[in-house]
């Protein structure tokens, strides 16, 4: 599958300092991080040939196919309705690949991946638009793959059951009701056991660090790290009160409406470039105003003749009134654009060199200089109107 890579990505390793970064937003370290990971995936992220560990399922397979591409999956065994009835190969990557040949999404989410074998139908409940956009994000940094399991964590609510060391009760919400049967629990117990004996690596967190959000557009029932990070922005603006727990509800969807009804931009409960564009520009610190720059008298224009010109000329800085006006026109031009580009992103029409994160995040940088230099406007406090 040349689309695909062989699903062979960069396959980066986790950094020492990933796991008790990750962990810190959950308040587990990675001691119980490892034992998690442990377990569920032998502590690696990646399989021999690089590509990300993944177990296909064929009865979620089966459940995800319209009828007749059902049918036509059954007939080549690679479907069927109840869980254990064949045998699963050494490799399942041969199965998988001739699945998505019948269907590609259904496939992808039949699959589990990863360090927490996270299953492709639970791509939005870890924050993504896809399992496609799972499946490539995994492909490419165990990173990914931790993330997904502690938004998979905080939107099952087993979360609370490990940083308490309830080690049963981990294993029931996260394995099914077989977690028993091989022990889920008691070897997590033992690999905690075994990683309490090993230093940790020493880190600290920036007190005014907020995570990217790393998609193009955030949305009503999205759950994830792209909603944790849209909330603690509105938090620290003072428009959401709620808890931050990924998970985009009515309290979050009132926050959002707040803000951009604030901002002047459009109000829609969709955080796309304009919207994200705002915040930043609202994050932004204000720029200092040089007291003598501000009281600075304009230089007078020389005619053609050496003469000065006829135009009249202002002899210190525009008046709060012209200030202001310069202002509001910058901002409806910078609305404008934002919304602009929000709908071209969403409507998907771009060409694929201009739908990477790098030049989408471009864009919406420069919309937020102009919204950034327009919400930093203040007069000076020494111009008087008229």
């Amino acid at each position: 599958m040349s689309d695909w890579n062989s699903f062979r990505g960069a396959a980066r390793r986790l950094d020492d300092i990933d796991l008790p970064r990750i962990g810190h937003r959950i308040g587990v370290g990675e001691d119980e991080l490892h034992a998690f990971m442990d377990v569920e995936a032998a502590g690696s992220g990646f399989d021999r040939q690089g590509r990300p560990k993944m177990l296909f399922e064929p009865h979620v397979f089966y459940r995800n196919l319209a009828p007749a591409r059902r049918t036509k999956a059954v007939k080549a065994g690679l479907a069927y309705a109840r869980w254990g009835e064949k045998p699963y190969p050494g490799d399942s990557y041969p199965r998988l690949v001739e699945a998505m040949a019948i269907d590609e999404t259904a496939a992808l989410k039949a699959a589990s991946w990863g360090l927490g074998q996270i299953l492709g139908e639970n791509f939005a409940m870890v924050g993504y638009e896809s399992p496609q956009d799972m499946v490539w994000a995994f492909m490419e940094d165990e990173e990914h793959h931790l993330e997904a399991i502690v938004d998979f964590l905080i939107a099952a609510k087993l979360d609370d059951h490990l940083r308490n060391y309830r080690w049963e009760d981990l294993a029931r919400g996260y394995n099914g009701p077989g977690y028993a049967k091989h022990n889920y629990h008691g070897r997590m117990a033992a690999a905690y056991a075994k990683w309490t004996k090993i230093p940790d690596t020493h880190w600290v967190p920036a007190v005014d660090a907020l995570p990217p959000i790393a998609v193009k557009m955030v949305s009503p029932s999205m759950r994830g790290a792209p909603v944790r990070a849209l909330q603690m922005r509105l938090q620290r603006l003072g428009h959401y009160a709620g808890a931050v727990d990924g998970v985009f509800g009515p309290v979050t969807d009132a926050a959002l409406r707040s803000f951009q009804r604030s901002a002047g931009i459009v109000v829609d409960g969709y955080a796309g470039p304009q919207t994200f564009a705002a915040i930043e520009a609202a994050l932004s610190p204000e720029p200092i105003i040089v007291k003598e720059e501000a009281a600075m008298p304009a230089l007078a224009s020389i005619g053609h003749n050496g003469g000065p010109a006829l135009e009249p000329q202002m002899s210190g800085p525009p008046s709060p009134v012209q200030q202001s006006a310069k202002a509001v026109g910058a901002a409806k031009w910078a609305a404008i654009a934002g919304a602009l580009w929000t709908a071209v992103v969403a409507a998907d029409v771009l060409p694929p060199a201009f739908t990477t994160p790098e030049f989408i995040a471009a864009v919406t940088a420069a919309i937020g200089a102009v919204a950034g230099a327009v919400g930093s406007y203040r007069a000076p406090k020494n111009a008087e109107p008229g």
